[in-house]
């Protein structure tokens, strides 16, 4: 039986959602055309250009080839490529099959993403704009192409406001030049770094599709509603659904023939994180064929599913009935050369290591992070933190947080599907300190679980317990703090006191599950000393020694659920005295090779994943004892 409760909730979601578009990813089926628009396009920084054709003349100093996907900043050999501010220009030409056009089909071009705002033009007519980056947009474009040759442009502008998400400022340097000033401690790439895919639908078609579920004994419900764009000239016309669930070996284990409905999964496999089970991160497809009066088919699309069922409390986040304790980190899309570009070696490089080291969660610092790594972390079991890229919010106006809502609305529609997300973050450090901004915050939180009831919501935190306005509003305690790092520095003595009181004042005040999302400190690769001296090795090591042994004090409190190291990797930032070369707080360097940390964090996870979900310790590994 469903429960009623989980009806409810489901279609009162769906109604919400339903008049917002859909944004699913592309893939080509039987009735969807794909192709991607990769590849080298024509480049330039001067923005007068955009009114004009990009030559293909190699001698021409103003026309650069851009790699796409890629951030455009380091590629170019100059310092005014790295350190643009304003707008850019992107132009290529492309194809469109005459099938396409001859065959009564919408046509559509998609990004991936852009940063961070952008202005579309095909054969010179404007085609459609957006405005916050690392969430992808689309537009259809059929009207303006043609089945010989066509052109694109796009006209890029990496400018931060005080009303942009994120934020920034916009300062005069000596002698004119204008400099974009930001507080965020990353490198503000910028450019087209996703991809870009040029698609076709049918003139009805399949806009979005929602996807819910549930467990009832060993039983999975997933509770699905389609949403139909529906041709001007068949607005009444017939449509008639076939919605199937498939299993790993393309086996049918449930149908439904309703726009929307419950499907009943007996004995089914559930959805679970890495090393909680032996087949973690099983997925099932859901795919939806829609028909006409005739039965001839009309659109289908296909999406992956995971049944798994998430509860939280005052002391504990669970799925399937399961505590989550979680090992992760904090993470950035950022490599060499290609910045925040989608790099496919370097994402299934990062998941390797994600997997050897014993994690099994990351945070998608501080942005939304590519389709395409989603994709991998829910086919791994890997549990995901989601966060807009709304970091260290202040000076709040209603501009603000008319886009910071329009950011969560994107997000959750992107990645509302995904069994991998857990938790919705909705901003990183913010300057909640002021009680001016708990409307802000309260107002954003309820903006979400007006989207979602299933998933727990957090704020990323900073601020001491004791003067913040936005913990009192969300599910799960987030907080970041540097101990005998950027306070206290050296004094690693201090570590399990001060961890063990904040964590327990934060439980205390707010009677919510805590997790530390930031702690750590920088390590220069190949720097050593004995005994250990701040930006060695051996310092960072030690430093993640002593947070490990307050962990496991907390650990014997049920409502400390997760321990979250910052960073994954090295990764660049501004220039600054602080920072020789970017920030080293990375266990892995910018290459994604060990420093001696990750050896050590790689014993204590895998001796975790042991002790709280009975993993085998691989046979290469020495094992790290815990004895709370």
């Amino acid at each position: 039986m469903i429960p009623p409760t989980y009806i409810s909730t489901f279609l009162l979601v769906c109604l919400i959602i339903s008049i917002q578009a859909g944004i699913l990813y592309p893939k080509a089926s039987k009735t969807r055309d794909l192709q991607y628009l990769d590849g080298l396009w024509s480049f330039s920084l001067n923005a007068s250009a955009s009114s004009q054709e990009l030559s293909g003349n190699p001698n021409d100093k103003d026309i650069h080839l851009m790699p796409v996907p890629s951030s455009y900043n380091d590629i170019l050999t100059s310092s005014e490529g790295r350190d643009h501010l304003g707008s850019v220009v992107y132009q290529r030409r492309f194809i469109v099959p005459s099938t396409w056009t001859r065959e009564r089909r919408r046509i559509w071009l998609r990004f991936g993403s852009v940063c961070y705002s952008a202005k579309v033009y095909v054969n010179e007519k404007f085609a459609f704009d957006h405005s916050i980056g690392h969430l992808p947009f689309a537009g259809e474009i059929t009207d303006l192409v043609n089945d010989d040759e066509n052109t694109i442009k796009v006209i890029v502008d990496n400018t931060l406001t005080s009303t942009t998400i994120p934020q920034g400022s916009v300062s005069t340097l000596p002698g004119g030049r204008k400099a974009q000033r930001y507080s965020f401690d990353f490198f503000n790439y910028a450019g087209i770094d996703r991809p870009v895919a040029l698609y076709t639908t049918s003139l009805t078609y399949i806009d979005d599709l929602t996807i819910h579920t549930s467990l009832n004994k060993t039983t999975g419900i997933v509770s699905y509603k389609v949403d139909l764009h529906r041709d001007e000239n068949s607005k009444n016309a017939l449509i008639s659904y076939n919605v199937t669930v498939l299993d790993k070996n393309n086996n049918k284990v449930g149908e439904n023939v309703e726009a929307s409905g419950h499907i009943l999964i007996p004995d089914a496999h559930l959805w679970w994180p890495y090393l909680m089970h032996e087949n973690a991160g099983y997925c099932y497809r859901l795919k939806v064929d829609i028909f006409d009066s005739s039965d001839t088919l009309i659109d289908s699309y296909t999406q992956h599913v995971g049944i798994r069922e998430l509860f939280w409390n005052s002391t504990s986040v669970t799925i399937n009935g399961k505590p989550i304790y979680i090992r992760g980190f904090g993470r950035h899309e950022d490599s060499d050369i290609r910045g925040k570009g989608l790099d496919l070696p370097l994402i299934i490089r990062d998941h390797n290591l994600i997997r050897w080291i014993g994690a099994n969660a990351y945070r998608t610092s501080h942005y939304p992070y590519a389709e395409e790594i989603m994709d991998l972390a829910d086919e791994l079991g890997i549990m995901i933190i989601d966060e807009t890229s709304a970091i260290d919010i202040h000076n709040i106006s209603d501009e603000l947080l008319k886009n910071h809502k329009r950011a969560i609305t994107e997000l959750y529609n992107r990645d509302k599907n995904r069994p991998g997300v857990v938790i919705w973050s909705l901003a990183n450090e913010p300057r909640s300190q002021k009680s001016d901004s708990a409307d802000y915050y309260m107002s954003i939180v309820n903006h979400m679980k007006s989207l979602d009831k299933t998933r727990p919501v957090t704020i990323v935190n900073m601020n001491r317990n004791w003067d913040d306005y936005s913990q009192q509003f969300v599910d799960v305690i987030f907080f970041n703090r540097y101990n005998a790092w950027y306070m206290n520095t050296g004094a690693l003595d201090t570590v399990v006191t001060e961890v063990v009181q904040e964590c327990k004042h934060w439980h205390e005040l707010h009677n919510k599950p805590v997790v530390i999302a930031e702690y750590g400190g920088d390590a220069m690769v190949g720097l050593h000393d004995l005994p250990a001296y701040a930006w060695s090795e051996e310092y960072q090591a030690k430093l993640l020694s002593e947070h490990f042994k307050a962990f496991d004090q907390l650990r014997n409190k049920s409502w400390f659920i997760g321990e979250m190291i910052w960073n994954f990797a090295d990764f660049n930032t501004a220039q600054s005295f602080q920072r020789v070369g970017g920030n080293k707080k990375g266990i892995f360097t910018r290459q994604r090779q060990p420093k001696e940390a990750a050896h050590l964090v790689r014993r204590r996870y895998w001796a975790l994943a042991k002790k709280l979900d009975n993993a085998t310790i691989p046979s290469d590994l020495e094992e790290y004892f815990i004895d709370y």
